[in-house]
């Protein structure tokens, strides 16, 4: 099963450890995490459940290539990497 991690950054604002989710999809991987999670849903998609702008997603060393759809395969060896932009001075 792809493993799915979060930057301690998105850890501080909530409860989301890493953890192993069936999916042959990036989307699949990430519904089943929401599933058990709803608010972390709200905070990485848009209303229209595409990738909001403040979060990239690696899948093994390269970026999610598809950030509208998720549609990104996954094996179950791949590693997720969800990350949150900062900002600031």
């Amino acid at each position: 099963m792809p493993r799915i991690a979060f930057t301690p950054n998105l850890r501080r604002h909530l409860d989301c450890p890493a953890q192993d989710a069936a999916g042959a999809t990036l989307r699949e991987a990430l519904d089943a995490v929401f599933a058990g999670n709803p608010r972390l849903r709200a905070y990485l998609l848009d209303e229209h459940g595409r990738l909001r702008k403040h979060v990239t997603i690696f899948v093994n060393d390269r970026p999610a290539a598809d950030r509208e759809t998720l549609g990104d395969a996954l094996a179950p060896e791949d590693e997720v990497f969800v990350f949150q932009a900062l900002s600031g001075g």
